[in-house]
């Protein structure tokens, strides 16, 4: 595996008038803090995580830190690397928990002795939850990346290995009937019926529809940038969703506001929807399953996966899949029974000229 080139954020490395090369983590208007090099080492990782992290504005020592090979010291060199810093906000957060959590039990372990039958051992004690080790897994894998990336390991143990089949379909798939129902206690006009339509209708995550605004509006088109993966979208804007949106007023922040007439947090909004579904007698649904259903939708109406990807945002056809499975296999069955119908009333000889 080859190494990955990487940038670091106010960075600056220059020759001094003795011409011996120096580096400096130097943010706008802050202190330069000295880093050892080269640049790209363990050790210079390690003092670029700790200036990033900003706890002292003072030079570094000129002897350079000292790298242990566990994993509670690998963790934190990813953790200031640009590699971390790059994701949004939700994937550091959710990438920060797992990985700590794993170091509190197994962070004083040695990176280069840990082997494939390590990480299959702590996986099996999760193989009751398949979801909880598969997430694990992949940031493990992600972390050991990392790890050859910066020399600290040969290889990763851990490629290629397969995760645990699971039964769990994730978030619910609302169906048109829990729709209807929603809708019927949450009509047109209410701040329930506009979140309804503003996900159902552009597939979008909570995070993107809390910060939807007339700002993002121009010739019938909703303009989106994902937060999670940065992903530049235009979503034409549905009947439905024009009704909801029609009186709202131009100079507000947002489409959807608290009532204190401020935009959502994406969690927030999750903590209000789900309130909304409980009134409507839908315990099972949550705001993430009008993605799943906004993604069924296309893919009855007998959308292509690269037209499905063009309103949600996914990268690949494994990932819109997951969300239309069950309608392309009904899709998938009425045509069979077609053909099938076709062949009964349109029988072809035994013996044809």
């Amino acid at each position: 595996m080859g190494k990955r080139e990487v940038s670091f954020v106010h960075l600056h490395v220059y020759n001094d008038r003795h011409g011996k090369t120096r580096a400096y983590y130097k943010p706008q208007g802050g202190k330069g803090i000295a880093l050892p090099l080269p640049v790209g080492s363990p050790e210079f990782l390690l003092a670029y995580a700790k200036a990033v992290e900003g706890k002292k504005l003072e030079r570094a020592k000129a002897k350079a830190p000292t790298v242990k090979d566990t994993f509670r010291d690998l963790l934190r060199l990813y953790l200031g690397s640009p590699l971390y810093m790059k994701l949004s906000p939700s994937s550091k957060r959710n990438y920060r928990l797992i990985l700590e959590k794993f170091c509190e039990k197994y962070g004083d372990w040695p990176v280069s002795r840990f082997s494939r039958q390590h990480a299959s051992a702590i996986l099996t004690k999760l193989s009751y939850t398949p979801e909880a080790a598969n997430t694990l897994m992949k940031r493990l894998r992600l972390l050991l990346n990392f790890a050859v990336d910066i020399g600290m390991i040969p290889s990763n143990p851990m490629a290629g290995m397969k995760g645990y089949k699971s039964d769990s379909e994730g978030y619910h798939d609302w169906t048109e009937e829990e729709i209807a129902q929603f809708m019927a206690r949450h009509p047109l006009g209410t701040k329930a019926h506009l979140a309804l339509m503003l996900m159902l209708c552009t597939g979008q995550r909570k995070s993107d529809a809390v910060r939807m605004g007339w700002g993002d509006v121009a010739n019938g088109m909703i303009r989106v940038r994902q937060q999670k993966t940065g992903t530049p979208l235009m979503i034409p804007i549905l009947p439905a969703l024009q009704a909801a949106l029609a009186d709202l007023p131009k100079d507000a922040p947002a489409f959807l506001l608290t009532e204190y007439g401020r935009p959502y947090s994406a969690a927030g909004f999750g903590n209000w929807m789900r309130d909304r579904c409980d009134e409507a007698g839908l315990p099972n649904c949550a705001s993430h399953g009008l993605r799943k259903a906004c993604a069924r939708r296309l893919a009855e109406a007998g959308c292509t996966h690269h037209e499905i990807k063009a309103i949600t945002g996914h990268k690949t056809d494994a990932e819109v899949r997951r969300y239309t499975a069950k309608a392309d296999q009904v899709l998938l069955a009425h045509s069979a029974f077609e053909k099938l119908q076709d062949t009964a009333n349109n029988p072809k000889p035994a013996n044809p000229l």
